[in-house]
């Protein structure tokens, strides 16, 4: 990956943190980005996101519906003359990291107990 598309992607990632942050929406106010993958253009970008929320359907679809004002954000505060398509994406990792934390100690356990 270059070096430039890193730099956009992590640029990407901080102005949308702040974006989010700025809106009053009740259902996207848990939601955390966990990282952003951009095409190789620039024109479409995979926002990967982390909610405690139940209903995650209904939190991608405020996000989806945010998407134009997002994107707003992010050209008045990059100078960039497009801002990518932004389609999010529920991030799992953190919920497998924490299913495999609970496995490890489950095994650390049975050890001790012998």
């Amino acid at each position: 990956m270059s070096v430039h598309l890193e730099r956009t992607q992590s640029l990407l990632k901080e102005l949308l943190i702040e974006a989010l942050s700025s809106l009053e929406d009740s259902r996207i106010n848990g939601v955390s980005i966990t990282d952003v993958v951009c095409s190789k253009g620039k024109y479409n970008a995979q926002v990967f996101i982390h909610t405690d929320s139940d209903d995650r359907a209904m939190v991608l679809k405020a996000l989806r519906k945010a998407s134009g004002i997002l994107r707003e954000y992010v050209l008045s505060n990059s100078g960039w003359y497009k801002c990518p398509q932004l389609e999010f994406v529920i991030d799992e990792s953190m919920a497998r990291a924490q299913s495999l934390e609970r496995i490890f100690q489950s095994i650390a356990q049975e050890k001790g107990a012998r």
